[in-house]
């Protein structure tokens, strides 16, 4: 019952009239603007064609020419030896009467000593007080043996001194050290000459 009504709908069926008349009228149209006769001109116009050439590559230098290489030098070929004798001259003697003179006998040289060195007497019992027990290291019963190197100068003094080997305890070296420094010793000589000489000295340190 519906589909007959929706045939029979007096709308529809203008519209699709209406649809028809427009696509005539532009159909007359076209024809009659001449843009139909364009488009078959444009459709019927011969194509163009154009030819790309190749692309040549760059033009490379040519390779430089080989070098001129100068002829090798001609053989060496020494020349022979020639000895030439050359005559002897005439041997005439000269006698004379003068006795030549001799040289003066040249002295031996004499004979290389080695220097005399005697070392410098050091006796710390006659020359040196005995240092002072430091109160600190006697409470701590500090004991052990310090060796001291001293520099005895020219007039048997110290002039320098060092810790050779140390009691273990600092304290006690420095005290023997500072004692030592200020005995006076004999001077040690080289060739009967006072010379500044070293001297080792060995002190123990004893709680009694």
């Amino acid at each position: 019952m519906n589909y007959a009504r929706q045939q029979k709908d007096p709308t529809k069926q203008t519209i699709g009239f209406l649809i028809v008349v427009l696509f005539h009228v532009g159909l007359g149209y076209v024809v009659v603007s001449g843009l139909g006769r364009s488009a078959i001109e444009v459709i019927k116009k011969p194509l163009e064609t154009k030819l790309i050439e190749d692309v040549k590559p760059p033009d490379t230098p040519p390779p430089p020419p080989p070098p001129k290489l100068a002829p090798p030098p001609p053989p060496f070929i020494p020349l022979p030896d020639i000895q030439v004798r050359t005559p002897a001259p005439n041997a005439i003697q000269q006698v004379t009467t003068v006795k030549p003179v001799e040289p003066p006998p040249v002295a031996p040289p004499a004979p290389k000593h080695e220097p005399v060195v005697v070392p410098a007497v050091v006796d710390a019992a006659k020359s040196c007080r005995s240092p002072e027990y430091p109160a600190v290291s006697r409470r701590m019963e500090e004991t052990g043996t310090v060796v001291l190197d001293f520099l005895i100068d020219l007039d048997g003094r110290v002039a320098e001194s060092k810790v050779e080997q140390s009691s273990g305890h600092p304290r006690l070296d420095d005290a023997a050290r500072d004692a030592m420094s200020l005995c006076k010793f004999k001077a040690g000589t080289i060739d009967g000459k006072p010379e500044r000489t070293w001297a080792r000295i060995r002190y123990t340190w004893k709680l009694q």
